[in-house]
């Protein structure tokens, strides 16, 4: 019971209710929170990631540019007669190679079919073949940027520059070519060192050359690019795109990835970074949202316990009342109301007036029940009970108890010839005349439709004194019947016929009734408005 009770409890359905919608909410907080922080967070990271290629594009550019404008700066310098005298020229270039520090890989001049004439320092032919199939230049037509490589001594990475030397009239001389050292402070260097976040990195990439010239990665620096297919915004990159994206890198993992291009080399910078790093704040996000919503339903349901409990109280005060009265464990009464305002208030107040009605109706249904409808006297029940109270009461007492049988004469004609209205008037006023005759403690009672018995109580134990009394009633009965009755109007006159039996020891109350019926027809029988008695007094009459 106790089981059943929890179960089916408002306190219990409101808290699951409450459990439910809050666990509703928190999944599908759990569910749509990663796909908008998702949009938002990669717009804002590709946003992050194409400022940060840009500003490295933009540095590396303006690292080149500057390189090349000392190589044409020397150029223009260089005098176009050591061009013919090969070690006057390697002279001039080593007492100059110092001012170009950026340059610190060495000099070279090449005739304008690509013969070396000079080098500071000089470099032996395994480091000259080294350089030259690590370049790949054109001989007759060397690029400004050429191709980076290691080189064969120190393995360390190189990028030639070359600039046209030419003589006042524009003819091509020759062509100056300076080597830079990619991971010099400054150049490249922060960009084989530095990562973005944990994972994330940068590439440099030679589209012409298919070859990753720096990355964040040692082991990619100088390898080829993957081939096409491989990775979709790679082949956008070779071909031209630059902005950003989401991709899956070869090793098959998903980046979020910036390019933009240095225009002097024709290379492009790409930053990138996983997106399971970038996204991993979603993570937090979602697992903090399983946190706050756990908490959430269980302080809610802690909350409602004590809120619901109190709020309740009243209510289950209330109906615990209700069912005991329900059990006759306690009396019909109204319940407590704790706050008139509130929709417990208003139901216990609404029960309460409906138990009103409920007494008023069981009061007038025992009233109906024990009293004549038209008139209000007892009926029979009520006549019944209290003439076996007053033959007890008699019997215990050594008293008489009479009872007088009453009937209206003449009222047949009234309700014949007025209707029954008329005729229930004249009941009513009969009955009211009647009614003033009898004390508290006799009983007057409508038995049928003009017959009424009156129950006299506490008579003397003598025959004659008692009948006296009882004749004496009864007469004042007649009299009480002599005045015109106001309802209906211009009626017939009524009178009275009655009957009257005295009780005596061991008298059952059919029996007086029974006798007093058939005496009241001794006197209708005498002509009507009089009394007789029965048995004991068989003559007695008026």
């Amino acid at each position: 019971m106790t089981w059943l009770r929890w179960r089916s409890s408002l306190l219990t359905r409101i808290t699951l209710i409450s459990v439910v919608f809050i666990l509703l909410g928190g999944s599908v907080r759990y569910i749509l929170l990663p796909i908008y922080l998702e949009r938002g967070l990669s717009a804002n990271v590709a946003h992050q990631q194409e400022a940060l290629a840009h500003y490295i594009a933009a540095n590396l550019e303006q690292a080149l540019r500057g390189r090349l404008v000392q190589l044409e700066h020397l150029a223009e310098a260089l005098p176009p007669e050591l061009l013919r005298t090969p070690v006057a020229l390697g002279t001039w270039l080593r007492a100059r190679a110092p001012l170009l520090p950026e340059l610190s890989g060495g000099l070279r001049v090449y005739s304008p079919t690509g013969t070396l004439l000079t080098a500071q320092p000089p470099e032996s032919t395994e480091e000259r073949l080294h350089r030259a199939l690590g370049a790949m230049q054109t001989p007759d037509r060397p690029r400004p940027i050429g191709r980076p490589y290691r080189t064969a001594t120190t393995d360390r990475l190189s990028l030639p520059l070359s600039v046209p030397i030419t003589s006042p009239q524009g003819q091509l001389l020759g062509y100056l070519e300076g080597i830079s050292a990619l991971e010099k402070p400054g150049f490249l260097d922060p960009l084989m060192r530095e990562r973005i976040g944990k994972t994330g990195g940068f590439l440099l990439v030679s589209p012409q050359d298919r070859l990753f010239v720096a990355s964040s990665t040692p082991a990619m620096v100088l390898r080829p690019t993957p081939a096409e297919g491989v990775n979709p915004l790679h082949d956008r990159a070779m071909q031209g795109f630059r902005g950003t994206g989401i991709t899956r890198n070869a090793q098959g993992i998903e980046e979020i990835s910036a390019i933009a291009s240095v225009p002097s080399a024709g290379w492009f910078v790409v930053t990138r970074l996983p997106t399971a790093e970038a996204y991993a704040f979603i993570d937090e996000v979602q697992q903090s949202t399983i946190r706050v919503t756990l908490f959430t339903a269980v302080a809610v349901v802690a909350l409602l316990a004590v809120i619901i409990r109190h709020v309740l109280t009243p209510l289950r005060t209330a109906a615990d009342c209700a069912e005991k009265m329900s059990r006759d464990e306690l009396p019909l009464t109204r319940l407590p109301v704790a706050c008139p305002h509130d929709e417990v208030g208003h139901m216990t107040q609404a029960f309460n007036r409906l138990l009103e009605k409920l007494e008023h109706s069981q009061a007038e249904l025992r009233r109906q029940a024990h009293s004549d409808p038209l008139t209000g006297l007892a009926n029979r029940v009520t006549l019944s009970a209290r003439l076996q109270a007053a033959l007890a009461h008699a019997e215990r007492d050594g008293q008489r108890i009479a009872v007088l049988f009453l009937d209206l004469d003449g009222f047949k004609t009234i309700n014949d010839s007025l209707g029954h209205e008329a005729g229930d008037a004249a009941l009513v006023e009969a009955a009211e005349r009647l009614a003033g005759l009898v004390r508290d403690t006799d009983t007057l009672a409508r038995v049928g439709g003009d017959e009424f018995v009156i129950v006299l109580g506490g008579l003397d134990a003598q025959p004659e004194r008692a009948a006296g009394a009882a004749q004496a009633l009864a007469r004042q009965c007649l009299a009480a019947m002599e005045p015109p009755f106001l309802q209906p109007a211009h009626s017939p006159p009524l009178s009275l016929s009655i009957g009257i039996a005295l009780s005596a020891p061991h008298s059952d109350a059919d029996g007086l009734i029974g006798a007093a019926d058939r005496a009241m027809y001794k006197a209708k029988l005498s002509g009507k408005g009089r009394y007789a008695m029965a048995s004991e007094a068989p003559d007695a009459s008026c």
